[in-house]
């Protein structure tokens, strides 16, 4: 437990009281080591966000029990508002409860308040400790800056007089994962106004790891072409281009685009021909032989395998695993027959430790997550639709919202790379969140378009009819009218785009959520496995049905915001479970069934593990095949989804663009 933790904790004695309220306006318990802590302690906390959806949970899961002398769902309730006007709450919950306050401004009196709650919860445990041993008096707003880059950050701006200074900054911070605040960012770009280095845009690189990725990659194509390589794209002439100039062929520089292309996030380029004095450090960045891009996945794989989160992790880190993760296993499913066999016990020993891993950490952490906050982006698929109010409040009048009903992080990829190589106007805010457990349509979907838990839905779990009402609905309850909000499902073919237009078009409409299933038509009809829905994915791409829906929604001033219900993994049969009615909810990956005694009726030869998990009604009990296994015959191999291996759980949540930046 950290110095942090114990902080926050120690507010909240055991025994002390059944019910609190805790006044919470910068959101201090809605961190998952501070929920983590909590429910280890045997604290419940319940964001105070919709008064009849906590009335009704707060009456049936909590009160009712306590009134009859029993524990309830947890020995204590905290009620989470974040504000400070207690009288906005139910008297009969203040006359109850147990009320405190907490407050970044009095947990960091030292700094300047305005600043400190700009910086995500994560770096809060290291701010904390930093401000007991190095602020000896109380500091400005430009000096808290200063403050926070020097302790959390480990960068000076006063320091980074020389390109490759500012460079290997950037890059660390954004391998490191830890992008700056905008805030912070800015006042980086301020400090080096009167240097050289204005020229560059700064605080675009040093708060948007996209961006810099971009901008990495362009130049990465234009310093090859110095060295004397010809790209399918150059024909021996630098291009013309505002793309900055990036020192790579500096040692400090060097190291850290190195590991980039080794683990996906920069993409190495095909070279026609190339010098025969060519360094060695530029070939990882080049694709000059057959077995460059194996040698690629191979390494790559090794570098993952040794740094996968542990139960301890944060959701960010399982997340970012699973980003690197899809981009190996594209380049794995993008290699020839032959090489692929080489390396796939390397890949599926991989694949399998990171499911180990994921599950060990879910039984601890995932009850937490459906509570954490939805500002900066959503941690799972029923924040979206917060998320996109949000957005809307602050100045995206126009929203689409696309599902790609079943789309894995690494197909996402492929699909990314696709759009990349054939539109010069298209780039994107890539990040993930996680689906619903269990990873089925019917849940993780309805849970998506909602902004609901699946115990909120409980009476349509089970089919996905109600989309279009429950997304209509999240909308006229966030101030919109019935007819600004528009639902399409089933769009795959270039020929529906023209009546998809004319919904659009309309002035009235404001928010639209759309389902794209050629994803989840394909793999529920695959037959050589992932690496064969590969090549589907790449056919379906080249009808141009992607590219001309995100421009006509663009062109419609449309925000353009992706994601997906669920992932899909290769899975291997373990056995049918012949039931009959006996299963309430059936996937070939997960089963559901009402009661304890009804799910311990699996056969023991059958290799399974229940998980409840948060957020599911209290008489719905998913049964999951352990591992990548399947309930379908032994031996049988197909594609599938609804357990909580990495590749179905987490799944990508995109901001697209279409307009050069």
């Amino acid at each position: 437990m950290s110095v942090w933790t114990d902080r926050i904790l120690q507010e909240f004695p055991a025994d002390l009281s059944r019910f609190w309220i805790a006044l919470d306006p910068d959101g201090l318990l809605l961190d998952e080591r501070i929920l983590h802590g909590l429910r280890e302690r045997g604290f419940e906390v319940l964001p105070f966000e919709d008064p009849v959806s906590f009335r009704t949970e707060y009456e049936e899961r909590y009160r009712a029990a306590w009134d009859t002398g029993r524990e309830g769902t947890a020995k204590a309730l905290i009620l989470q508002l974040r504000g400070t006007d207690l009288n906005s709450l139910p008297w009969d919950y203040i006359k109850s409860a147990r009320t405190l306050n907490l407050s970044l401004a009095d947990l960091f009196p030292k700094l300047s308040y305005g600043v400190v709650r700009k910086i995500d919860s994560e770096h809060h445990d290291a701010l904390f400790q930093a401000c007991k041993k190095h602020a000896a008096q109380p500091l400005g707003e430009g000096a808290t800056k200063d403050f926070i880059l020097t302790h959390i950050f480990r960068l000076s701006p006063y320091l980074l007089s020389r390109p490759e200074d500012f460079w290997r900054e950037v890059l660390r911070l954004h391998y490191r994962g830890t992008g700056l605040p905008e805030l912070l960012a800015q006042h980086v770009a301020a400090v080096l106004r009167d240097t050289p280095l204005n020229a560059l845009p700064i605080d675009e690189l040093l708060k948007s790891k996209a961006f810099m990725v971009r901008t990495v990659q362009d130049a990465w194509s234009r310093f090859i072409v110095r060295y004397g390589v010809e790209t399918p794209s150059s024909e021996g002439k630098p291009a013309e281009s505002n793309t900055p100039i990036v020192p790579f062929d500096h040692p400090d520089v060097r190291v850290i685009i190195d590991t980039m292309f080794l683990e996906g996030t920069l993409q190495p380029i095909e070279a026609h021909i190339q010098p025969d004095d060519l360094p060695d450090w530029i070939r990882v960045g080049l694709i000059d032989d057959p077995q460059a891009l194996t040698h690629l996945v191979s390494e790559g794989a090794k570098r993952i395998a040794t740094d996968l989160p542990s139960t301890g992790a944060s959701h960010r880190d399982w997340v970012e695993a699973a980003r690197r993760l899809a981009e190996l296993l594209y380049r794995f499913n993008e290699l020839k027959a032959a090489d692929a066999d080489g390396l796939q016990r390397q890949v599926q020993t991989l694949q399998k430790e990171a499911d180990v891993r994921l599950k060990g950490w879910v039984f601890q952490h995932f009850a937490d997550l459906p509570s954490l906050p939805v500002a900066k982006a959503p941690v799972m698929v029923h924040h979206v639709p917060r998320y996109l109010a949000m957005r809307r409040d602050s100045g995206e009048e126009r929203i689409a919202l696309l599902v790609f009903d079943g789309l894995a992080l690494d197909q996402w990829v492929q699909i990314r790379e696709d759009l990349s190589a054939r539109s010069p106007e298209f780039s994107a805010e890539e990040g993930g969140c996680f689906a619903w457990l269990p990873t089925l349509t019917s849940i993780s979907r309805q849970a998506l378009f909602s902004g609901l838990k699946p115990r909120e839905f409980q009476k349509s779990m089970a089919t996905t009819a109600q989309e279009p009402s429950l997304w209509t609905k999240f909308w006229q309850e966030n101030g919109l009218r019935k007819t600004e909000v528009i639902f399409q499902k089933g769009l795959k073919r270039s020929e529906q785009l023209e009546a998809l237009e004319e919904a659009l078009s309309k002035p009235t409409t404001k928010v639209a959520g759309l389902v794209v299933d050629m994803i989840d038509e394909i793999v529920h009809g695959a037959m050589l496995g992932k690496r064969g829905i590969t090549g589907q994915i790449r056919e379906w791409c080249d009808t141009g049905f992607i590219e001309k829906l995100f421009l006509m929604l663009s062109k419609h001033g449309y925000h353009i915001y992706l994601t997906a219900d669920h992932g899909n993994v290769d899975a291997e049969g373990i056995g049918r479970l012949s039931q009959g009615v006996v299963s309430e909810l059936k996937g070939e990956r997960v089963r559901a069934y009402r009661s304890e005694d009804l799910a311990s009726s699996v056969p023991p030869g059958i290799d399974a593990f229940q998980f409840g998990g948060p957020g599911l009604p209290t008489d719905f009990l998913p049964l999951y095949a352990s591992g990548r296994g399947a309930f379908v015959p032994k031996g049988n191999k197909i594609v599938a989804h609804g357990g909580m291996a990495l590749e179905e759980l987490i799944v990508p949540f995109v901001k697209i663009k279409m307009k050069k930046e």
